[in-house]
């Protein structure tokens, strides 16, 4: 693994971050706005597999949102408690046990967790996982109850067949050992990890009703085919759907997903226009009183493409949804123009690239200056200590 920046690194990228920190697209503390914000922090674990001055980096960065959706968490709890620590005595969390495997079994297993500023942000009741409960499943299997042993069938079939080339890969006779046949499910069944859910209000000027809404973290299964995560991405989305058109009795209104949705985003003209078409078939079944919107899947005003949110700044996996029968939510029709404003308030949106921090303050220029090689390089000296992905943000202005 390469090594993590040494101090003197981390000093020019300080001092570099301090000339203008919203060049870089971290976002300004306003007064009158809130940020809300998703951050997948590469398995945020242990103390010990950071340094000092990334752990330092970290909590400055995650210091400017009010709440902050975070992905990858470890079982071990010590350093998003250290992180939250950091970043001071106004910050709390709350966070899901571990998702993603039975206990004692393997498996892709994290907890899901946010920070939260308690003077801007106040924590109310509900706190709970979002699961596909056993009469749904059921009837799913039951009525893809074909198309469900077929697969089982391929898989068996490609269980022999593996068996014989792992056979030949211990002989000799073959030179890589074969990849595991895994069962392509045709329906989606249950989540890789269940989505955790969180009740949250955000107050404004005094005799003005607060934002109220369902916030929803999301680590989406990345899976070994598109049509995985497209049935993930498909199945929370229905599932926040159901919920929001229950406005009698769902407990908030509005529901804002963040996470690591694992959507393809690599060709913006063909799969902006896939994904829009998508998500408008949401809005319409949910009706026209609940927006949806998705701000990250439209070019910001001022910029050419998409924001990306990974490291290699080849896909915009991580997003920020709105569910909302608030109208002071902003509406999707709104993403193309918006800004800070005079103000500084927005609604705007934005992503933290300090992968182009990283570049200008230790190369000398932007990451896309950087030839493919030196590019590699620089990413391979903080993918692991930093992250893979860059935190991104959405600005609402208070009440």
């Amino acid at each position: 693994m390469a090594k993590q920046f040494t101090k003197d690194e981390w000093a020019k990228i300080r001092s570099e971050l301090a000339k203008g920190p919203t060049r870089y697209g971290l976002p300004e503390r306003t007064y009158g706005s809130a940020i809300l914000g998703c951050f997948n922090i590469r398995k945020l674990g242990r103390v010990s597999r950071r340094n000092a001055e990334t752990w330092q980096f970290l909590a400055q960065a995650c210091r400017h949102f009010d709440l902050l959706a975070v992905q990858e968490i470890q079982d071990d709890l010590a350093g998003l408690r250290h992180l939250t620590e950091l970043m001071g005595p106004e910050f709390d969390l709350i966070v899901s046990d571990k998702t993603g495997a039975f206990p004692g079994e393997a498996g892709l297993s994290e907890r899901l967790g946010y920070i939260f500023n308690r003077r801007t942000v106040r924590r109310t009741e509900v706190a709970t996982d979002i699961t596909y409960d056993r009469s749904k499943v059921v009837s799913t299997v039951y009525e893809h109850n074909v198309e469900i042993q077929r697969a089982f069938a391929r898989c068996d079939s490609d269980l022999e067949a593996y068996a014989l080339k792992l056979e030949d890969h211990k002989s000799g006779r073959r030179k890589t050992k074969p990849a595991k046949p895994f069962v392509k499910w045709p329906v989606f069944v249950s989540f890789i990890r269940a989505p955790y859910c969180v009740s949250f209000e955000i107050s404004g000027h005094p005799g003005t009703e607060p934002y109220q809404f369902m916030a929803i973290n999301a680590h989406l299964y990345y899976g070994k085919t598109m049509a995985d995560r497209r049935q993930e991405f498909d199945a929370v989305m229905d599932w926040i759907r159901g919920r929001v058109t229950e406005n009698d009795r769902a407990y908030y209104p509005n529901f804002v997903l963040m996470g690591d949705m694992n959507l393809d985003f690599d060709n913006p003209d063909t799969d902006r226009e896939r994904i829009q078409e998508h998500l408008k078939s949401f809005n319409d079944a949910s009706g026209k009183e609940v927006n949806v919107n998705f701000p990250f899947l439209t070019v910001h005003a001022g910029r050419d493409t998409v924001f990306r949110t990974n490291a290699r700044l080849t896909e915009t996996f991580d997003q920020i949804g709105l569910f909302c029968r608030d109208e002071r939510f902003p509406d999707y029709t709104k993403n193309a123009t918006m800004e800070p404003g005079p103000d500084g308030r927005g609604p705007d949106y934005g992503v933290f690239d300090f992968v182009d921090l990283f570049s200008v303050a230790l190369k000398g220029k932007p990451a896309s200056r950087l030839s493919k090689t030196a590019k590699a390089d620089l990413i391979k000296r903080f993918e692991h200590k930093v992250s893979d992905h860059m935190p991104l943000w959405l600005r609402l202005p208070l009440p």
